[in-house]
Order: C-alpha cells, then structure tokens, then sequence
C-alpha cells in the first residue's frame, strides 16, 4: 500500500469511485481509493438503478440533465458497457392536488430543458400495458428521457477507468483515523497497520460519512443518518412489460420497472427502518412490497419473488446530500448524505466536485448542497415532493 498521496478518498461506491476517476482525468496525480469492503458494497450495489431529471426544485433538476447527458455516454468515454437505457419514469397520479404538484414540477422541469410532460391513464396505459389504471389514476407525470444502468457495471466501469489513469484503489482497507494539526490534514491511518501521508481528503462514505468527519475533527453538524430500505427482484416475466420506473406516493412511495436484460421486476416502497445499520431483510417489506407491486400492476400477483435485500439511504434531514469544502480544515471536502440519490447523481457530482478541487469552481449549483446549510438552520432544501429514491 502506498505511504503517500496527494489525494485520499474514502468511500469506494459509485460517488467516490466517480470523484477519483474526474480528478484523474483533469490531470491530477497520486490519488488513493480506500473501501473498507468491496467495491460497491455501502449502498451502490443495493439501489434500485433508476436514474431521473423529475424532481420539484432546480438543482437537482440542472444536476441530473447534466449527470443524463453523462451516462449516454459512459460506455464510451468508461471502456464497458454500464446498461444505461433512456426507458422512462412514469409517476402515477390519483387527485387533483397531486396532479397540481405534478404540473409545477412539470413546467419547472421543462423550464431547464427537461421533456417531462401529464399525460392520460390511457396513454400510461399504452406505455405499460399491465398497468392497474382502473384503481383511481387520473393522470401521470411522463419523462422518456429518464432511465435506469447496471450498478454493478456502472461501479466497475468506474474502477477500471480510473486504474487506467493511475489511480490506486485499496478494498476491505478501513480508515480508522485521520491526523490533523492546525487546521491542515496530515495523514489517514488505516486498518492495514499504516498510514497514508496525504494534504486532501475526500468523505465519500455516505452512511458512514458522520463517523469520517468525526476522525477529521470536522467543527459543523452535517446530520447523516443511516436508514434501512429494502427491494425485491421477481423471476423473469415476458420483456417489454414493464420498462420505465413506475412510481406511486399513494401505494407508499412503491417503485418498480423490469430489468433491460434479464426480464425480472425489482423494486421497493418507503418502508425504512433506522436510523441503523442493520441490513436484514424483513417479512413485513416483503408483505408489503408485495401488495403495492399487485396494486400498481395486478399480474404481479401470480410472479415469484426470487430475492429480498436491504441496503443504506444516507439521510439528511432535507434529503439532500451534502457537497463541498470544508472550510475549517484546508483540503478537507464531503459527497455523502444523498438520500437514495446517489447513484443516479454520480456522474455529475465526480465532475463537478472534482472541477471545484481543481479549478477552485464549477458551473453546477453545488451551493444547493452546502455542508453549512444545516448550521444556519431555515435553510433545508426542497419537500415532499419528487423527493423519493428510486
């Protein structure tokens, strides 16, 4: 294991793997990748794959136009294939005040480019032919541009891609510590019986990104909490059933879509449990995961449920993550809390932390996702709505 570097990430899921490959391709040098498990193993492997532009506010919006832009093209620009494919989201809509909320997000949507548009119970229907929509649909929100990748291969994609650049990356190795001395980083001791001599930090860890800023001393309350939320996979059903992420907040924030290969349904609700970091799947999502799945598409009933996981939302307390320097400690920087966004934001976010780390700025509104905002207090961002993983 390397004695020194110039830059320390630690968190080796899709953000940090992200982060490392962009500050490698805008030429920096002697960057370290510490995962304490597998690569992919905190919340990346366990997420649901969508990936949309349909949220209520405009960073998010801006950000996920950008991170789309990026993962159409991936499979060039990474060497693999990640399986990202612009199938859709489709947001059910059952009374006038949700369609409302829908038609501001839709216009807010529209304003920065993105196609999202209210169509009929019929033509969601078309979209998805087993779709329940005699169960009070009187609307729906439509992005065809929206989609879901493979995170396995996303993960790889990444890894691989940022080896190729020099970056080296160090699985089941565990930060244990961080040495700071007046205000500057020092050194990130590990598990392995040494440490790592390093100026620059990067908090990757999201569930476990409280327990990294205490090691650093960080001054400021950044409230991550770590919340059990499970999912499903079915066997394989007949292909094309089933392709964009279908969502509804009245069935309990259920999603689900088909898988682009293999033809099984996978998905989940908002049940959560936490905070914790116990990951063990229960009987009662299962119970009812399975009634909200044969809610929204009634054949699903019929369809055996061949695997059950659990895995981390990172959350805060707005559902936004929190990205930035930390002001207090020279080099010191966070990408952690995402709330079950993580996956879809990755792309964006390693580029546009990695261009502030470089060039001392970026053109993506990072401010949104100030560490600070929880300090100040009335700051939080967003609501209720579009606000969901998934």
């Amino acid at each position: 294991m390397k004695s020194e570097a110039k830059t320390v990430i630690i968190g080796g899921g899709i953000i940090g793997l992200s982060i490392a490959y962009n500050l490698a391709k805008l030429g920096e040098s002697e960057i370290v990748v510490l995962e304490k498990g597998y690569l992919g193993n905190g919340s990346t492997f366990r997420c649901g794959t969508g990936i949309r532009q349909q949220f209520g506010d405009e960073a998010n919006i801006r950000m996920m136009k950008r991170s789309v832009e990026l993962w159409k093209g991936l499979k060039e620009e990474l060497g693999m294939d990640v399986e990202f494919t612009q199938s859709g989201y489709l947001f059910l809509i059952y009374d006038e005040e949700e369609l409302e909320t829908f038609k501001n997000n839709v216009r807010l949507q529209n304003r920065f480019g993105v196609p999202s548009r209210i169509i009929t119970p019929e033509e969601a229907k078309e979209i998805v032919p087993p779709l329940n929509t005699d169960g009070g649909v009187i609307a729906a929100a439509w992005n065809h541009t929206d989609g879901k990748a493979n995170p396995f291969k996303a993960v790889f994609a990444y890894a691989n891609a940022a080896k190729r650049l020099g970056v080296e990356i160090y699985e089941y190795t565990e930060a244990k510590d961080i040495k700071v001395e007046d205000g500057k980083i020092k050194a990130v001791v590990t598990n392995r019986g040494g440490e790592i001599r390093t100026g620059r930090v990067i908090n990757a860890a999201n569930a476990w990104a409280p327990i990294i800023n205490k090691m650093a001393g960080v001054p400021i309350n950044i409230p991550i909490e770590p919340y059990k939320h499970q999912g499903v996979k079915t066997e394989p059903i007949k292909p094309g059933q089933i392709e964009p992420m279908v969502i509804s907040f009245k069935h309990g924030g259920v999603y689900l879509t088909q898988e682009a290969n293999q033809g099984g349904v996978i998905g989940g609700y908002g049940l959560k449990y936490g905070p914790t970091y116990d990951i063990t799947p229960t009987y009662e999502f299962l119970r009812g995961v399975s009634y909200r799945f044969s809610q929204i598409i009634p054949a699903l009933k019929y369809v055996n449920v061949i695997r059950i996981w659990a895995g981390y939302y990172a959350e805060t307390p707005d559902h936004n993550a929190a990205i930035g320097r930390i002001n207090e400690i020279d080099e010191f920087y966070i990408a952690a809390g995402f709330s079950g966004h993580g996956f879809m934001l990755a792309p964006v976010v390693g580029e546009a932390l990695a261009e502030l780390i470089v060039d001392g700025k970026t053109n993506k509104p990072l401010d949104f996702y100030d560490p600070y905002r929880f300090e100040r207090g009335g700051e939080l961002r967003g609501g209720r709505a579009l606000q969901m993983g998934g």
